[in-house]
């Protein structure tokens, strides 16, 4: 065959054309919100649910209870359950701001309940919409604790927070509290609606704390957490087509107060649950009632995981999901005489954590040592986003795919005066009130000298249920834990100085 040199000028120009436009299409791949800013592949979508105070033992998986969580027991059989998964803060807004940062407790700039999430501080929801992922919402986020301003539409800072879409409402008392006259947010606006919000308020007025277990007067529709669950099933309506999304699903439940609807109700009773650890209050009978209907608010979320898996086959999304099951905090039940959280024991410390999708090895419990603020990493790098190098969240993506078998050494926890480390054993407590008071501490102007609390040791190999404080028993213990707990401390104000 004769090539003359006119020839061959098409050929090189034909040629040329030809691969520029297959540069053109591998670049639209690349930073397409499809493939993402990393790769070729397609990137994952994720589903969270966050359900408020689930303690981190109360899962169908425990043989002890006679608890029916089907949803939650399929998805530990096709994925990942975490056995040592702590909460950075056992209280609802440092908690959620910790998740959302990526941060330790001492660095995410939310004390306690009284602030309110700072908005120049960058959250994981803001990269992961900034790398192209339709990020979505709905129920309690708890980022503005400290300000009744959620907006009847639930779109108040959720823009600011880093999302596309959502509705953000009050948790079950800030509802309450704050719209008993006027509606604050879109729960409250919605029962005001339906002709129901003072037959809520009454009966919210009438349970006087957990012993309060009778059904609720609402209907099933209107059921708080049932209302949130079905926003978020019209978000995902509204997810943009050729777009990875990211939805967060806040259940209100299985926080106190203990409403239940009558089909609830129904279906909790006649069941025995151990009795609480160490508690002289109230009557067995009580204390079973308690844990029935916190049993049956798992159990309703739980339905809901189900409703959500059945959607994702429908819309054909399941095999390329991913699915986080986790929680704010522990709820304590009784435990040691206490109830709610805050507290630095296992009831409250302790969340469930559970993650199934693609790469995901299946059946899998593992006692790896992970923090809910991991969970920021993780999401990131699932998406194909850079982790920022101020974040404390380490990414736990190669554990979940069988790449490694350990996460972190120590895991933190604080709230107010009091922190704590854990190693997998033996968890240190300190400037906690529930250990002995030793010493003084130098009071001002001139006021009394406050007691210091000695520290607390607990050995869960063997004593899980935090009954023993074997801290005067093994001091070299109590001793390498504080030289740890100092460092971790020091890094954390080495880390708030450097950004």
């Amino acid at each position: 065959m004769i090539i003359n040199m006119e020839t061959r000028r098409e050929f090189l120009k034909k040629s040329g054309a030809m691969a520029l436009a297959t540069c053109s299409i591998l670049l639209r791949s690349v930073v397409s919100d499809e493939a993402g800013p990393v790769g070729l592949t397609k990137r994952r979508n994720i589903l969270f649910f966050f359900p408020d105070q689930h303690r981190f033992d109360w899962l169908g998986t425990n043989p002890k209870l006679p608890l029916r969580t089907p949803n939650l027991d399929a998805l530990c059989r096709r994925g990942a359950r975490f056995t040592n998964a702590l909460t950075p803060s056992p209280l609802c807004a440092p908690a959620r701001a910790c998740l959302a940062a990526g941060k330790e407790y001492d660095r995410c700039r939310v004390a306690g309940n009284g602030q309110d999430y700072p908005l120049d501080q960058t959250t994981f929801y803001t990269l992961l919409r900034e790398s192209g992922y339709h990020v979505a919402g709905c129920g309690k986020f708890d980022l503005h604790k400290a300000s009744p301003t959620w907006g009847l539409d639930g779109k108040h800072l959720l823009a600011e927070w880093g999302f596309s879409d959502g509705i953000d409402n009050a948790g079950k008392t800030d509802a309450i509290s704050s719209g008993v006259k006027e509606p604050k947010d879109p729960y409250m606006a919605y029962l005001k609606g339906k002709g129901l919000l003072e037959i809520h308020v009454a009966d919210f007025r009438k349970r006087g704390g957990y012993k309060g277990t009778f059904p609720t007067p609402l209907p099933e529709e209107a059921y708080c957490d049932n209302w949130v669950a079905n926003n978020g099933l019209e978000l995902m309506k509204r997810f943009p087509a050729g777009k990875p999304w990211f939805l967060q699903i806040n259940f209100t439940g299985p926080h106190s107060p203990l409403d239940i609807t009558k089909r609830m109700d129904a279906i909790c009773r006649g069941r025995d649950f151990p009795q609480p650890n160490r508690s002289t209050q109230y009557t067995p009978e009580i204390h079973n009632a308690i844990r029935q209907n916190y049993s049956a608010m798992v159990e309703n979320t739980d339905r809901w995981l189900g409703v959500y898996i059945e959607k994702l086959k429908g819309r054909g999304e399941l095999d390329n999901t991913l699915i986080v099951w986790s929680s704010d905090h522990g709820e304590m039940l009784g435990d040691h005489d206490q109830w709610g959280k805050s507290l630095p024991y296992q009831p409250s410390v302790g969340v469930p954590l559970v993650v199934a999708g693609p790469d995901v090895r299946g059946g899998f419990v593992s006692g790896a040592l992970v923090s809910t603020i991991d969970l920021a990493a993780t999401f990131l790098e699932v998406g194909g986003v850079e982790r920022p190098n101020d974040m404390d969240s380490l990414s736990a993506k190669a554990l979940l795919e069988g790449k490694k078998d350990t996460h972190r050494e120590y895991l933190l926890s604080g709230l107010g005066q009091w922190r704590l480390v854990f190693d997998g054993r033996y968890k240190l407590i300190r400037g906690f009130g529930g250990g002995k008071r030793v010493g003084k501490k130098k009071g001002k102007g001139g006021q009394e000298p406050k007691p210091v609390a000695a520290p607390m040791l607990f050995d869960l190999q063997n004593d899980p249920l935090e009954n023993v404080n074997i801290a005067d028993k093994v001091p070299r213990e109590v001793a390498r834990l504080s030289r740890i707990l100092d460092a971790l401390i020091h890094k954390q104000a080495r880390f708030r100085r450097e950004y």
